[in-house]
């Protein structure tokens, strides 16, 4: 096991699914959160959820994560969406290992976000119990 844990900027769609579905296919990125082999990166705004669900989900994932509140770069490499900018941004500001993501317009950016991995879950699954 790796002596300090993965920093990684998890997508929306992946943190959200990771928190929502206990019994989904990325269900298992909350135990590495919990057992200090990954420490989320964040620094977007809530979501869109119930006060009492809201607390609930973040209660499972905010003592286990880094919270970026420094300025961050405008990065070179640009997304086809702009929503999903600050992804790239936030992983290379913040020195991240990974931007974890099943989005097709962030996956196209896997060759030019050296040295962050832009990664599928799955790919990061393997990377995270190597």
């Amino acid at each position: 096991m790796r002596s300090a844990p993965l920093r990684a900027v998890l997508d929306t769609n992946v943190l959200v699914s990771a928190l929502l579905f206990n019994q989904g296919r990325l269900s298992w990125l909350r135990p590495c959160w919990q057992q200090v082999q990954l420490t989320p990166v964040l620094a977007y705004p809530k979501f869109r959820l119930q006060a009492a669900e809201r607390e609930r989900l973040l209660e499972d994932l905010l003592p286990w994560c880094e919270t970026w509140t420094a300025p961050m770069i405008c990065a070179e490499q640009k997304v086809r969406d702009p929503k999903d900018q600050v992804f790239v941004d936030l992983a290379l500001t913040a020195h991240v290992s990974a931007l974890v993501s099943g989005d097709a317009d962030l996956l196209a950016l896997q060759d030019q976000l050296n040295p962050v991995e832009v990664l599928t879950p799955a790919a990061f699954h393997g990377v995270v119990h190597r």
